[in-house]
């Protein structure tokens, strides 16, 4: 098998969040087989900024655009490929939602409490992440 190019393994994702009245609340996707749910993410594609593809997966993902909200809020690793992917997260608030975008037939997006949002979502490392939110915001 031939190895990965190195840059596959450097992917950045958004937690994205919106405020209604005094709450704050999660936008959580499912996987594109829908098992679990997880926050837009993907490779930082060559050219692109972390943040630039971040965006870019926000969109593809789950249909929504708006703004990052700061710099890395935090990072993890996880195995995939043959290999051990770098995640860098960014808070992403959220300022439109699309009712079609490019992954729509393949995941299904709900915006939760931010208690509900972290004990839902399947990656342990972006807990507590996604419980800081309110207090970074």
């Amino acid at each position: 098998m031939e190895p990965k190019p190195s840059w596959l393994f450097n992917q950045s994702a958004v937690i994205p969040f919106r405020r209604t009245g005094e709450t704050v609340e999660i936008l959580l996707i499912t996987s594109r087989k829908r098992k679990r749910w997880i926050i837009p993410k993907g490779v930082i594609e060559p050219g692109l900024t972390p943040e630039k593809s971040a965006m870019t997966e926000a969109w593809e993902e789950a249909g929504i655009r708006g703004r990052i909200h700061g710099g890395p809020l935090g990072e993890y690793d996880y195995d995939k490929w043959g290999g051990t992917c770098h995640v860098r997260v960014y808070l992403f608030e959220v300022t439109e939602e699309l009712d079609e975008w490019p992954e729509s037939s393949m995941r299904d997006r709900k915006w939760l409490t931010v208690k509900k949002a972290a004990s839902l979502v399947g990656e342990d490392a972006l807990r507590p992440m996604i419980v800081d939110v309110p207090k970074l915001i």
